[in-house]
């Protein structure tokens, strides 16, 4: 028996899947493809999570596009995040090309173009269907998060969100939230202090400067109604494909409070929504990360600890993460070590922390008879990555050199028209696209302040009338006293007997 051979069946035999699968390639033995050695993925793992890493042009996206569109073949729906810009292609078929149909000859897989069901979602004001959630669906734990507050604000917003629930204040967006802070050590102080305690004015404010950096980044759009559901991320066409979304994020990759605040945001939502799942054979939604190095580099504490938190606990539920990024070191170990499934692009040995990367990667995989691991790490070409997965008993599978498959779609962005022309036609814009802005509680405060203000001045007013009124009657006590006195004093000057005295006294003084 050939050696290739023997290569052949130890990898058949390692892939072999009972149910439904994707087929990302066929493995390499002695850098040659060995056609028909199909490195198979079952859809009863891939809620187990996943890797896609390797140096820059060494085809990371691509993979990450296969995947893409075998998931929606399979009725699987995908929210991919797409930071550079360069994922609208899956809209539109691939042009084809000799290359490519070569390849697949080598892999024994035939090659079709296709187009795949798209939905473009956008957190800015960038073109697409907008994602907001209301204050109120944080709640004040996970809000407390977002701004990284102390342990004392952190109980202040609790309060906050506490008095609105009692009062009926809808906590819609952050101009919401501001009003009722204001309020909370303003015109409502004594009303809050009586229920709830003493609120700190100097906590108040430095929550509010933190709201406020929060709406620099861009978090006034995102905050608001209409809230997204996350079940519109599991759609599919009538064809039974699932949707692939498409989340624009090149306008803030320097705005990392609001990818934070949106992650928080979504996984907390799918973790509290979705129905636990179990072992059900196939995921029902699956999120790729694309360039997760940034997102770890710049994440706040609590979206590093809700990630964690998230992979343990979200498959349950049926959903899969898969982080894309330059080298699995970049990858919190927490998190490294919950994925099942490894992609391995080709890795740069260019300095001495290189190579250290290179060597504490190649521990991260399968030990196998057929291949130097650190060698083949800098070996591989474009389109080829080491490959390890699991089983459909969740074990893991051999170790496999890969050539993949080229994408079905284009490897192409969208045209201006081809983009717009997709836009038009999306369900979910007319939806979500609409800007509500319906009575909260900085409506009902302001109402409030204002009711209270004009019943004040009213009080001040009859106040003033009564002073005025008192002036008044006491002026006219006091002419009453002195008209009283005068009549008298002219009544005795007029008497007889005065005038009789007064002349009696004169004709004394004249003798």
């Amino acid at each position: 028996m050939s050696t290739n051979q023997e290569f052949l069946d130890h990898i058949t035999k390692g892939y072999t899947t009972k149910g439904d699968f994707i087929a990302l390639g066929a493995a390499m033995h002695n850098g040659e493809t060995v056609t028909n050695a199909h490195v198979k993925i079952p859809l009863k793992t891939l809620n187990r999570h996943g890797l896609i890493a390797g140096a820059t042009g060494t085809g990371k996206t691509k993979t990450l596009q296969v995947l893409a569109e075998n998931l929606s073949e399979q009725g699987i729906p995908v929210l991919l995040m797409d930071i550079k810009g360069d994922l609208s292609g899956l809209a539109a078929a691939s042009p084809g090309h000799p290359k490519i149909d070569e390849r697949h000859e080598k892999i024994g897989i035939p090659f079709e173009a296709k187009d795949f069901p798209v939905e473009i979602l956008s957190l800015s004001e960038q073109d697409g269907v907008r994602l907001r959630a209301t204050v109120s669906e944080f709640g004040p734990v996970l809000f407390s998060r977002i701004l990284d507050v102390t342990e004392t604000q952190a109980g202040i917003i609790s309060i906050i969100f506490k008095y609105c629930d009692d009062n009926k204040l809808p906590l819609l967006d952050l101009k919401d939230l501001k009003k009722v802070l204001q309020y909370a050590t303003g015109e409502g102080k004594k009303e809050l202090e009586k229920d709830y305690g003493r609120i700190s004015t100097a906590s108040t404010g430095s929550i509010l400067r933190k709201i406020v950096a929060l709406e620099q980044q861009g978090a006034d759009i995102f905050f608001g109604e209409r809230s997204f559901e996350v079940q519109d991320l599991c759609r599919v066409d009538d064809d039974g494909r699932g949707f692939i979304n498409i989340l624009r994020l090149t306008d803030i990759q320097d705005r990392p409070k609001l990818f934070s605040t949106f992650m928080l945001s979504l996984l907390a939502e799918v973790y509290s929504t979705f129905p636990e799942q179990g072992d059900s054979g196939r995921p029902e939604l699956i999120i790729f990360l694309d360039e997760a190095h940034l997102i770890f580099k710049q994440a706040s504490n609590a979206l590093m600890d809700q990630i964690e938190s998230i992979v343990k606990l979200i498959r349950s539920k049926g959903v899969g993460l898969y982080f894309v990024t330059q080298n699995p070191t970049d990858v919190p170990d927490g998190v490294l070590g919950q994925l099942g499934l490894k992609v391995q692009h080709a890795l740069r040995a260019f300095t001495a922390k290189d190579r250290k990367a290179i060597k504490l990667t190649a521990e991260n995989y399968p030990i196998s008879e057929y291949y130097d691991t650190k060698e083949v790490l800098t070996s591989l070409g474009i389109g080829e990555a080491l490959v390890s997965a699991l089983d459909e008993k969740g074990r893991p599978t051999p170790l496999a050199a890969t050539m993949l498959r080229a994408p079905m779609s284009r490897m192409d962005i969208l045209s201006e028209s081809e983009l717009k022309e997709l836009l038009n036609a999306s369900k979910l814009s007319k939806k979500y696209n609409e800007d509500i802005d319906r009575e909260s509680a900085y409506e009902i405060l302001n109402e409030k302040i204002e009711k209270a203000e004009a019943e004040e001045a009213k009080a001040a007013a009859k106040k003033e009338r009564e002073k005025l009124k008192r002036t008044s009657s006491s002026s006219r006590s006091k002419s009453r006293k002195a008209s009283t006195t005068e009549k008298a004093v002219i009544k005795v000057l007029t008497s007889a007997t005065f005038i009789r005295g007064a002349l009696g006294v004169l004709n004394k003084l004249l003798r």
